[in-house]
């Protein structure tokens, strides 16, 4: 009682009073909204420490071409503008798709291109201003583990934002 005492001011008798309910829903709502960053920020901190991978740091897209040399020249670019590590010119493939309602047919060439998750944004705007498709395809997935030095070396060569 003597430690309440030192922390409450009123007489015992009165007792402290509690926090209104406002005040509990606020520390709970922002609790709730500081946990993605505090846990983001608890990752960052892991892995500085201990030199492990967070999943999802490095993604790969997929990109299609009509042609080779259009592939070429897409890598190329991609490369110059230090918005990958590594990008791969796929053989062509056949393709089946809907477009304006009729199913076409055509052979492409794949583009895998490796990178920071974080540059997958700017990845999909420069692929939209330089594609000769009306709509092209940038679709990426996160890389969730792979060979460390080689996650590091993706890092070590594209660029933070």
């Amino acid at each position: 009682m003597e430690a309440l005492s030192q922390r409450c001011p009123l007489p015992a008798a009165q007792g402290c009073p509690r926090p209104g309910r406002g005040t509990v829903l606020l520390v709970m709502t922002l609790s709730l909204l500081m946990y993605p960053v505090l846990r983001s920020l608890a990752l960052q901190m892991h892995a500085a420490i201990t030199g492990s991978y967070i999943s999802g740091t490095h993604s790969i897209a997929f990109i299609n071409c009509l042609n080779e040399q259009i592939a070429k020249d897409i890598a190329r670019g991609i490369m110059d503008k230090r918005l990958a590590a590594y990008v791969n010119i796929l053989p062509k493939s056949s393709a089946l798709y809907f477009w304006k309602g009729e199913l076409e047919e055509s052979t492409e060439i794949l583009l895998l291109v490796k990178t920071r998750t974080s540059k997958i944004g700017e990845l999909s705007n420069y692929i939209r201003s330089i594609h000769p498709f009306e709509i092209p395809e940038v679709i990426s997935l996160p890389i969730d583990q792979g060979n460390p030095l080689y996650l590091k070396w993706i890092e070590e060569n594209v660029p933070r934002d």
